[in-house]
């Protein structure tokens, strides 16, 4: 990878490093150069090693996330700030010292995913670009042929048993691949998760309505049904929609 995202932990509780660590390992673009269990270390390791972003407690003895990354406007290289904490009464003044996200524990893994996915678009915006000019169209097999599908027409996707279906203006498509490589492939563009099997291009939201137990309900274009909008999806989605 030639691009990582690199990161610096800082948590003074070690089994809560080790969790954060092992989540952020999952992603292709996230290099851990270095943890910190105390706010002096934060501040000295993020001058030397220099990350792009630091998952960054609050509640920490002497010097506290907060006073952490106020610290940090004054470094040669200021890096993006995502809060990672139990408590959710510290999330305004987060956003007042321009914290780019605020992820509350235990973690949801949905929420972290876009977290990293926002973060990557922030600090590579030119390999988005690139990848958007490059592919306009996702090749799909079915019955031995490949159909190559205008990336434009896709309105959602559907993972269904060992199936994924791609639902067009035209027509619907079966393919094998899992959602997680459809993910990959059409998120440098307009597609967002909205559930564990849903994928929906944004271009095509036309409504969203409360439903039950913070989950909600998509409409979009062209299209009758309505979808389901997972809870853990909803904020990052109206973050999304709403810019």
């Amino acid at each position: 990878m030639s691009e990582w995202i690199r990161a610096l932990i800082v948590d003074d509780e070690r089994y809560a490093r080790e969790e954060l660590i092992y989540l952020l390992e999952q992603f292709d673009n996230i290099k851990i150069v270095g943890e910190a269990d105390s706010g002096e270390t934060a501040i000295v390791k993020a001058m030397q090693l220099q990350p792009d972003v630091v998952f960054l407690d609050i509640e920490m003895p002497k010097v506290d996330g907060m006073e952490v990354a106020k610290s940090f406007s004054a470094l040669k290289k200021v890096p993006s700030i995502i809060f990672a904490t139990a408590y959710p009464q510290f999330a305004a003044e987060a956003f007042r010292i321009h914290a780019f996200d605020y992820l509350l524990k235990p973690y949801d893994e949905g929420q972290l995913r876009q977290t990293v996915k926002r973060l990557g678009n922030l600090l590579y915006p030119a390999k988005l670009a690139d990848t958007t000019k490059r592919i306009d169209r996702l090749p799909v097999e079915t019955e031995g042929e490949i159909h190559y599908i205008p990336i434009q027409d896709i309105l959602y996707v559907h993972r269904e048993d060992k199936w994924t279906k791609i639902v067009t203006n035209s027509r619907d498509y079966e393919t094998r691949m899992t959602l997680k490589e459809l993910e990959s492939k059409l998120t440098p563009f307009s597609f967002f998760r909205i559930h564990k099997s849903i994928l929906v291009n944004l271009v095509y939201v036309i409504r969203l309505t409360p439903w039950f137990n913070g989950a909600y309900h998509l409409e979009l274009e062209h299209m009758p049904e309505k979808l389901p909008v997972s809870r853990n999806y909803v904020k990052e989605l109206r973050h999304r929609l709403e810019g």
